[in-house]
């Protein structure tokens, strides 16, 4: 072994264990120590000082970052270390951490951890591309010691291109290993070997120069850190290989689809590279409960295939940074929590003893002394609150039933302000709770899409409903929309035509009425992008956007014009699904906040530029209640974290000038980030009607999302799907707490019609800042 000997003490380290309130490590539960945080910034920072504390320890050392989104504050940090050294600011938490001394990063070496293959290095989503922008610009690392993977042309011979070689990226790994029947199949399996020399050639560089001495990556959906996908041998080295579903889904918004990511190979190092030098530092970055579980597999499970991240309790020197919901389902913490807990929460006691139902699988009143001191959680809670355990099963079975009873209760003369990150969120959240909202005419209902979602439309898309409106130009089809009323911006009357020619072709099975009113709305579109109303200059931005869209490479950055061309799909598809309602186009406002940016890191909320739209419309409105996507440590797309604080900046700004402090907020969540039956305090029944209505009027609605280009890695389909399998879950859950005859034989008929239960958070305006973990000072106007 040629490996270098690291310096991996860390003062650090030690200095975020004092701040919290957990050890570092657990044994033997946990296997692997563990630093928590209270939020994905303050993640960024404390990995950030960690990295820099290394640096300044290892000069010349060898190095692998991670791409993609997960590091998006540690990079933000680091530069911030860079570039401000010497501020006050910057020089006191140095301090505080206990490091001193300045890194020498052009001293560094730098190994690139992953690659799709094929890629082209020069597209903005390339993983070679990102490394550049970001470490080797953004740190200024040194390109000579870096060891990159570049893609573009790899195991190519000369004359040829990937394109040539490899149909449509198709690569056939079986040729490996089978007969050949082709000229092309033969010259396909001598770039495999050319790869696969590669690969051999890339391992033995990393343990030629010792091996990593700091790896810092995130976790995948499926466990998988770097391309080890769940499965990946414990000595697994540097490889040419395919992916599995979850990482497929992970990668197709920056492949531009899972129809495309399907069909990419990977080119990874292995566990075996990892772990390779017995003194590296090797840090695993994750935000949010989404995550939770699998991160307690691979802290607290033995060495695994199935969990590749447990590979790393073979080096002394691994770590995982987390958030308290990312840490959310180690056990031991969490009993750690409870057990020195000064006063018990309704929420925790909750918690407790629907999880002690669930593991029973039994009514929680039909839970037993024995059941109760079988499991330490409900036996301590027991001993804390001094009672029998017949009463604490009491208590939260009132309390669940009290939450149902919440949830059904009538609304009227409510203003509702619906805020929503992207088109769908809502719909895909407590679509059936608007069903009943909406009978009671004395509520009013108003809908904020925040951005304008333009990242999830594909090319593909696009250019299909192009090319029909071209053929509706051509035969002039739209003779009955061309009047003043219909493109008048102002006329609503007008603006609403395209949309109820597609409800009636819904409601009449007539795919081509639904395709004339598409192609309408997407000619206003043009006219409102392209700023004419000249049918021949129209003609001919249509050509030349079906060669932009055939020419682009799936996922890249769109110029301004196609982002909001795209942003306007989305925003007639919600216009389409409140319609179902008789909810008009005038009350739905696309905000299209400008830290929405389609870059691989979006901006953070501005007062100005995101918090002031939000503000104002809130101040004409006068809502009652306004609903949110609840994501404080984002643990879904960083969107909804970031949309979240511009509610909240907004929310406090209202509260604070125009005494708006009777506001309720609802938080809502879906598909993403689901809420723990004690955390929601609104248990909405859904009836299988809603649940059809659900999934039919997505499909017919969406249809930018129907293909599902971007699911879940949770289902290989269409989000309405999922959402409705989540929602047959939450009611599996309370049915078991309560049992079945409490909804079969219940007097209320939407109980015994109950096939689907939505969760919702109501909460008070200081109970909402409470929750929301992160406000920056700009964001909640605290400047003014």
């Amino acid at each position: 072994m040629n490996s270098r000997i690291y310096d991996a003490a860390s003062s650090v380290e030690e200095y975020q264990i004092k701040l919290g309130k957990h050890n570092f490590i657990y044994p033997p539960m946990e296997k692997i120590k563990v630093l928590e945080v209270d939020n994905y910034p303050a993640l960024g920072k404390v990995t950030a000082m960690r990295f820099i504390e290394w640096v300044i320890k290892n000069p010349g050392g060898l190095i692998a970052l991670p791409t993609g989104k997960t590091p998006e504050y540690f990079i933000k940090w680091t530069k911030k270390i860079i570039s401000e050294r010497n501020s006050r600011e910057i020089q006191k938490l140095l301090n505080d951490y206990g490091i001193s001394g300045s890194p020498d990063f052009k001293s560094l070496r730098f190994v690139q951890i992953d690659e799709f293959y094929p890629m082209d290095s020069r597209q903005h989503n390339s993983f070679n591309y990102y490394i550049n922008e970001f470490y080797i610009k953004g740190f200024g690392l040194s390109r000579d010691n870096a060891l990159l993977i570049d893609a573009t042309s790899l195991g190519i011979p000369k004359g040829k291109t990937m394109a040539e070689v490899f149909p449509n990226n198709i690569v056939d790994l079986t040729l490996r290993v089978r007969k050949m029947n082709t000229n092309l199949e033969r010259l396909q399996r001598d770039v495999i070997n050319r790869v696969d020399e590669f690969c051999m050639e890339y391992e033995s560089k990393i343990r030629d120069m010792g091996g990593i001495g700091f790896f810092l990556g995130g976790i995948g959906p499926d466990g998988h850190i770097a391309f080890n996908v769940r499965g990946s041998s414990v000595h697994s080295v540097t490889r040419l290989t395919a992916t599995n579903y979850e990482t497929q889904s992970a990668a197709a918004i920056d492949l531009g689809g899972i129809e495309i990511s399907r069909n990419r190979l990977v080119i990874t190092i292995g566990l075996a590279t990892i772990t390779y030098n017995p003194t590296a530092t090797a840090i695993i970055i994750a935000a949010g409960e989404a995550k939770s579980n699998i991160i307690a597999h691979a802290i607290q499970e033995k060495k695994n295939p199935q969990f590749p991240a447990t590979v790393l309790q073979e080096l002394p020197n691994a770590r995982f940074y987390l958030t308290r919901g990312a840490a959310h389902h180690l056990i031991e913490r969490r009993f750690e929590d409870f057990h020195t807990a000064a006063t018990i929460s309704e929420e925790n006691a909750d918690r407790i003893v629907i999880s002690l139902a669930l593991a029973k699988g039994k009514p929680l009143e039909d839970l037993t002394k024995k059941d109760f001191t079988g499991d330490r959680f409900s036996q301590t809670l027991q001993e804390k609150l001094s009672l029998e355990h017949t009463a604490i099963v009491s208590a939260a079975r009132q309390r669940i039933v009290e939450k149902i009873d919440n949830g059904l209760k009538h609304v009227s003369k409510t203003t509702f302000l619906h805020t929503e990150p992207h088109h769908d969120d809502i719909m895909l959240s407590y679509l059936a709770h608007i069903y009943h909202l909406v009978r009671d005419a004395s509520n009013l209902h108003y809908f904020a899409n925040l951005t304008s979602g333009f990242t999830s439309v594909t090319n593909a898309y696009v250019l299909a409903i192009l090319g029909r409106l071209e053929k509706h130009l051509e035969s002039g089809s739209f003779t009955l929309f061309l009047n003043e009323n219909y493109f008048d911006p102002n006329s609503i009357t007008g603006k609403m035509a395209d949309v109820y020619l597609f409800l009636d072709g819904v409601a009449a099975n007539s795919a081509e009425m639904r395709e004339l009113a598409e192609s309408c709305r997407l000619l206003r579109n043009m006219f409102e992008v392209y700023r004419t109303t000249d049918l021949l200059s129209i003609k001919l931005r249509i050509r030349e956007l079906n060669e932009y869209f055939r020419s682009q490479y799936p996922g890249a950055k769109d110029p301004p014009d196609i982002q909001m061309l795209k942003g306007t799909i989305r925003e007639w598809e919600v216009e389409l699904l409140w319609a179902y309602f008789g909810i008009e186009a005038s009350s739905i406002f696309p905000l299209r906040l400008g830290f929405y940016t389609g870059d691989i890191f979006s901006e953070e909320p501005e007062l100005d530029r995101d918090v002031l739209p939000l503000f104002n419309l809130i101040k004409k409105l006068k809502p009652n209640i306004v609903t949110v996507a609840f994501d404080p440590e984002g643990s879904g797309p960083d969107t909804h974290y970031k949309a979240l604080q511009a509610v909240a900046g907004a929310l406090k700004m209202y509260e604070d000038k125009s005494g708006g402090a009777g506001v309720k907020v609802w938080g809502y969540r879906n598909v993403w980030y689901r809420f723990d039956p004690s955390e929601a305090n609104l248990y909405v029944p859904v009836s299988l009607n809603s649940l059809s209505l659900l999934h039919t009027a997505f499909m017919n609605c969406f249809g930018s999302q129907r293909a599902a280009s971007f699911p879940s890695y949770d289902h290989d389909g269409p989000f309405s799907e999922l959402a409705q399998s989540i929602q047959v879950e939450q009611y599996g859950v309370i049915k078991t707490c309560l049992g079945n005859d409490y909804f079969l034989k219940n007097n209320h008929p939407r109980l015994r019609a109950a096939r689907g239960m939505i969760f919702l958070k109501e909460m008070t305006l200081d109970e909402f800042y409470t929750k929301v973990r992160e406000l920056k000072r700009a964001t909640v106007g605290e400047n003014d």
